[in-house]
């Protein structure tokens, strides 16, 4: 699209593109959540717990849209979800605070990078890797953060990440929101590798806070199962691993 926000060979698409990504929502979902304010807002207003495929299809619909669908309709349904978000406030936390906003764009960025270079096997350099953060800078200011709030770099990101990393508290509104995440409406084998594929991907400090067991016999079965997926998904043909994001987009373009 020659009016869109980016285009094919940008890697925000490079790696929004790849479906297998949403398997590591989870681990992006409870790293925002780890913030007490954001749990609290998902925990009092979030309706995850009662149809979690609408969540689900609300969320991909809008990331695939502001990756993938021109600006018209990226700005169009950026603006209702903030919308929306006005309407997510409570004691100490309202969803439209930027200090929320750069926090859940960071755990976007951070958790794709280490799930696709782990995958697919490919260590982004640091010139893609600032280009790729610059890119996703539109996480937040599309829904109204000012860009000045963000790290400005990627070395100012590595920073800023690391602090949060280091610094949160968790909640109990965020262990709350675990167990809800954590169950889905999956096969027990499937819930199970769920939840090792998000611990292991979550950092140690807030994985030790959540209160997840992490051994060296946990750790083999997730280096096993990054295995697996690396010699299996990147093989798969483009159009398997790419059929989440048509199928979003979809219906997000039906709702828009």
């Amino acid at each position: 699209m020659a009016d869109a926000l980016f285009q094919d060979g940008d890697l925000i698409r490079v790696v929004g593109r790849e479906g297998l990504l949403i398997a590591a929502g989870g681990a992006a979902s409870l790293l925002q959540t780890a913030h007490p304010k954001v749990a609290q807002g998902v925990y009092d207003h979030s309706y995850t717990a009662e149809d979690p495929q609408r969540r689900l299809r609300n969320t991909m619909g809008w990331l695939y849209t502001v990756q993938f669908g021109d600006r018209d309709d990226a700005e169009r349904l950026s603006a209702l979800v903030r919308k929306g978000h006005e309407q997510v406030t409570g004691p100490g936390y309202e969803a439209n605070d930027p200090e929320l906003q750069v926090w859940v764009a960071a755990t976007l960025f951070a958790v794709a990078t280490q799930f696709y270079q782990a995958v697919f096997r490919r260590a982004f350099t640091d010139d893609e890797l600032a280009g790729f953060y610059g890119q996703t800078k539109v996480y937040a200011t599309i829904l109204g953060c000012p860009e000045d709030r963000m790290p400005a770099t990627y070395a100012d990101f590595r920073r800023y990440y690391a602090g949060m990393v280091n610094s949160i508290r968790i909640s109990p509104a965020s262990h709350a929101v675990a167990e809800q995440v954590l169950s889905p409406p999956l096969p027990l084998s499937g819930n199970a590798l769920i939840r090792l594929l998000t611990a292991g991907l979550m950092p140690a400090p807030i994985r030790e806070q959540y209160g997840w067991e992490w051994n060296a016999a946990r750790a083999r079965r997730f280096r096993l199962l990054l295995d697996v997926l690396a010699l299996v998904y990147p093989r798969l043909p483009l159009r398997v691993r790419t059929y989440p994001r048509e199928y979003y987009l979809r219906a997000m373009r039906r709702f828009l």
